[in-house]
């Protein structure tokens, strides 16, 4: 432990750290503070340190080699374990901060309702809550935990260093006005619902595999509006414009007070639908940090609550 030679300087070790994380020497320098020309200067003094070639460089860009690649898996853990403990003795007694990104319409119809629980069962956290459809950096260190509707084709895009935690996945049906549906005609099949207008958020993909779990293959482009949030797409569907994907979880008590009906084949029943999953995301340093590990467990028994009162 003496050998000052095993201990290089720690913003080199930053730097490469960064570097490794984020992808590039611009984006490590801008998460640093710092021009990518001093992330450069870091980089190359920590490899002659170590007497090791830490990057290359291709076409694409800057990457790890093998040996820096094997080197940036045990630095990482070290300046995150840095980071919790010093996060850990700079907590105070007092308030703590609560900082949750949450997509708008999961943040609207649903999680709203009961965050007044939260705050009142946590008089000790400040909770700061911001609907939006932007996911966050997390490599910026600018939330402490975000909840996103995560589909299945959608899970390979989530970095190795980020801790999720699915709380909910409710089925998905299609729902319509009681009015659009005495317009509509009979409807056989699922692939009936092909000549119906659909509503779409940001995409036409759900719907796209809403057909293909039911066996039925969708052309290349699907007509209708798109509306991009969930709570707007809804509300376009009670006033008549068309067919919405849902689930409970965004449904309040449209279908209880008739506002919002479910579509069902009258011959072949639909195959139920779970494509994706709400999901509570975090970098692995804040996992257990500060008010998410309340926050976590809070927001899965609420799940868990309704989810039993709401089944299927």
């Amino acid at each position: 432990m003496a050998n000052g030679k095993l201990f290089p300087p720690l913003a080199a070790l930053r730097a490469f750290e960064a570097v490794g994380r984020l992808g590039g020497l611009r984006k490590a320098g801008k998460e640093l503070g710092i021009d990518h020309a001093v992330v450069y200067r870091h980089i190359r003094a920590l490899e002659t340190w170590v007497d090791t070639a830490l990057l290359s460089r291709d076409a694409a860009g800057y990457t790890l080699t093998d040996a820096g690649r094997a080197y940036h898996d045990e630095i990482y853990k070290a300046i995150t374990l840095i980071g919790t403990a010093t996060g850990a003795l700079m907590q105070t007694e007092g308030r703590q901060r609560l900082r949750i990104w949450c997509i708008p319409g999961f943040g609207f119809l649903w999680l709203s309702d009961r965050l007044s629980l939260f705050i009142d069962e946590n008089a000790d956290i400040d909770l700061d809550f911001r609907p939006t459809d932007d996911s966050p950096d997390f490599r910026a260190k600018e939330i402490d935990g975000d909840i996103r509707y995560l589909r299945h084709w959608e899970e390979a895009r989530i970095p190795s260093q980020i801790y999720c935690m699915e709380f909910a996945r409710p089925p998905v049906f299609p729902v319509a006005s009681p009015a659009f549906v005495s317009t509509m005609p009979r409807i056989a099949k699922a692939e009936d619902l092909l000549a119906a207008t659909l509503l779409h958020e940001d995409s036409e993909l759900e719907w796209h595999h809403w057909f293909v779990a039911q066996g039925v293959t969708p052309p290349p482009v699907l007509t209708g509006p798109r509306l991009w949030h969930a709570h707007l797409t809804l509300n376009a569907a009670r006033q008549g414009a068309g067919i919405a994907l849902a689930n409970p979880m965004l449904l309040r008590d449209d279908l209880q007070k008739g506002r919002l009906v479910r579509i069902e084949s009258a011959e072949t029943p639909f195959q139920s639908v779970r494509f994706g999953g709400y999901t509570l995301m975090a970098r692995e340093d804040r996992w257990n940090a500060g008010g998410l590990p309340r926050f976590r467990r809070w927001l899965r028994d609420r799940a868990d609550e309704y989810l039993l009162t709401n089944p299927d």
